[in-house]
């Protein structure tokens, strides 16, 4: 993709990966693709905020060159180490070698872990200013958002804040921003962006957004480092972020399970009738049948999960005990939950169920139900009622 001319004298000069299917180390699934945003600034210093992933480097280099020749800039700014946002920056460092590389004391250290640059560096914090002629930069340390490294910029004559990770989504567009694409899925890629990155760092996020609404300082774009800038209604993502950082969720219900020969997917599916026939919205998901992303991005939002699993040598079936770890470390609040499952020899899975979700923060809100064998008539018709049963639990908590 060319540069995008963003305001004048600042331009888009990132790149598009439309193939990528997978971040992260495979815990992510980016099934829209996903874009590493730079910005150009020309002014009397030219400055260079955020480069893109290592391979896409001379993409955004030739996009540079379309509105200055590498060699002139003065600043790289790095609001963040993490190689999707810094590989490309030894290859521009070796036209600009003279450049100031800009971050906090945390990036400077993982830069040079990285790359062993020999570059000159400037260490920010909060309230540090450039000068970069017309334009001034700021500078807001974010640490765990979502790295300790991580800072936001702010440029006050055009009340554009580039907040590298916060407020991006993982979509490859020909389009660079929020009034040119379909806004549902733009705005279910940035929950999806934030439940599965952001959720556990919800308090952080929360209090870093309070700091900047207290310094009352205008913001009319915001362009991150992932996806699509916001420029008609920057508020609409930041209100959704403060509805996520609280935990706000609605009366509703996932459902995740897995099964070995069907009889726990019987047990779901009654339940999950159960749970609508109250009223109550649900997403039913088989763990295998479903990326993990999608589900995140469901349970986000829900106040009730119920999970369920075919015990096999008394404890969990393996996807769905990798789902519940991941679970886990996001820490949701404000969620009730309980379990079921199918077994044959013996049980073991409801109860390893429970223990996870007790680790992760989720309130165990009934006891669960299980099934041996296949259920029969009568075992379906309980599964029914369970789903029912904490529907209506959910709609007096929700």
């Amino acid at each position: 993709m060319s540069a995008v001319k963003i305001l004048e004298g600042i331009y888009w000069v990132g790149a598009v990966d439309w193939n990528i299917r997978n971040f992260h180390g495979h815990t992510y699934t980016t099934s829209r693709g996903t874009t590493y945003n730079a910005y150009l600034i020309v002014d009397e210093k030219i400055t260079l905020i955020d480069t893109v992933y290592g391979p896409f480097a001379q993409e955004m280099i030739e996009n540079i060159r379309q509105i200055v020749p590498p060699e002139k800039i003065d600043y790289i700014v790095a609001n963040h180490v993490e190689m999707d946002h810094s590989g490309a920056l030894p290859e521009i460092m070796k036209l600009c070698p003279k450049a100031k590389v800009i971050g906090t004391s945390k990036c400077k250290e993982g830069l040079y872990r990285y790359y062993y640059g020999d570059w000159d560096f400037q260490v920010v914090k909060t309230g540090d200013k450039l000068k970069l002629g017309r334009r001034t930069l700021t500078f807001l340390e974010a640490p765990m958002l979502h790295w300790p490294d991580s800072m936001f910029t702010y440029i006050a004559e055009d009340a554009l804040l580039l907040p590298n990770d916060a407020f991006g989504q993982h979509y490859a567009s020909s389009e660079r921003f929020d009034d040119e694409v379909d806004a549902p899925s733009l705005m279910e890629e940035s929950a999806k962006y934030y439940g599965n990155i952001l959720w556990p760092l919800s308090a952080l996020v929360l209090r870093k957004i309070e700091e900047v609404q207290k310094m009352g300082i205008p913001i009319k774009i915001i362009a991150p480092s992932h996806g699509i800038i916001w420029r008609k209604d920057p508020m609409k993502i930041v209100n959704a972020y403060v509805s996520w950082a609280k935990n706000e969720v609605k009366p509703k219900i996932v459902i995740v399970y897995e099964t070995m020969w069907g009889s726990t997917e019987k047990m779901a599916k009654k339940i999950a009738e159960g749970v609508a026939d109250s009223g109550v919205s649900v997403k039913l998901f088989d763990v295998n049948q479903t990326d993990r992303t999608t589900v995140i991005k469901e349970m986000l939002d829900a106040k009730g999960y119920i999970i369920g699993s075919s015990t096999h040598d008394n404890d969990l079936l393996i996807n769905i005990a990798g789902f519940l770890e991941f679970l886990k470390g996001l820490r949701p609040k404000n969620r009730i939950g309980c379990s079921f499952g199918s077994y044959g020899w013996a049980g073991g899975a409801t109860g390893s169920i429970e223990g996870y979700l007790k680790k992760a923060g989720v309130e165990i809100a009934q006891q669960a139900i299980v099934a041996r064998f296949a259920p029969d008539k009568d075992e379906l018709k309980k599964c029914y009622e369970y789903g029912k049963s904490f529907a209506d639990i959910v709609k007096k908590k929700g």
